[in-house]
């Protein structure tokens, strides 16, 4: 959900210049990013509401009731109905083809503004829009390794449940898996190394809290962090 935050106020920002701050504000900011967090909770907590396989598990043993005993696996505990036509059908799949056609008018409007002829009275779109093109290749590569990273898993959940026969080899499902949890540890790498603003504040950090620098050195660092701030907001 926040990566349609993040594409939605690459589009804003590019359609309302010279009032994006007026539009996005910080308060709307948070309601936005509060919002995400609390619908992703809610979508996450569904087994818990009772679409799980308890039912079937009691079934198969023959216990309409009271505790059962069984193998605590993904697949065993976690209905594969919930996974591919709740979560993957509604809220991947939908999500990430409406990206892909925001991305797609992102980058057609940033193209045109950088073909305007720059006239005596207009701003350079050069220097505005170019930054911008910047930021949504960035944007972009991260949606990219989202698919790549959690496609591979969504697809053997799709063939565990429309292929009951069908042999997934272990290792596939390994690697699957441990794709989509290292999505999670691509993303600061990838802001790191392609925004300017997210790479100085992310050194700051480092050399703060894990090199345990102090006086100048950390001065210089916090120097640098609020000059790049200064120039994003400029």
């Amino acid at each position: 959900m926040h990566r349609i935050c993040n594409v939605l106020k690459m589009q804003s920002r590019i359609m309302t210049e010279g009032c994006y701050r007026s539009v996005v504000t910080a308060r709307r900011a948070a309601m936005a990013i509060t919002g995400c967090w609390v619908l992703s909770f809610i979508i996450g907590m569904v087994p818990m509401f009772g679409w799980n396989n308890i039912n079937n598990a009691r079934e198969s043993h023959n216990i309409s009731n009271g505790e059962i005993i069984i193998t605590c696996q993904f697949e065993t505990v976690i209905s594969m109905e919930y996974m591919v036509y709740f979560n993957f059908f509604v809220w991947v799949l939908p999500p990430l083809f409406l990206m892909l056609i925001v991305y797609l008018e992102v980058f057609n409007l940033i193209q045109k503004q950088l073909s305007k002829k720059v006239s005596s009275t207009s701003k350079d779109p050069q220097k505005y829009y170019g930054k911008e093109l910047k930021i949504a290749k960035s944007l972009a590569l991260i949606l990219l390794l989202f698919a790549l990273s959690w496609l591979p898993l969504h697809t053997l959940n799709c063939i565990t449940l429309f292929c009951r026969t069908c042999e997934k080899p272990m290792i596939i499902t390994y690697i699957a898996i441990f794709l989509s949890h290292g999505n999670s540890a691509m993303n600061p790498i990838v802001y790191a190394f392609r925004i300017e603003k997210f790479q100085t504040t992310f050194l700051y950090i480092w050399k703060k809290y894990f090199c345990c620098k102090t006086g100048r050195a950390l001065e210089r660092a916090s120097t640098i962090v609020i000059e790049t701030a200064s120039k994003n907001i400029l």
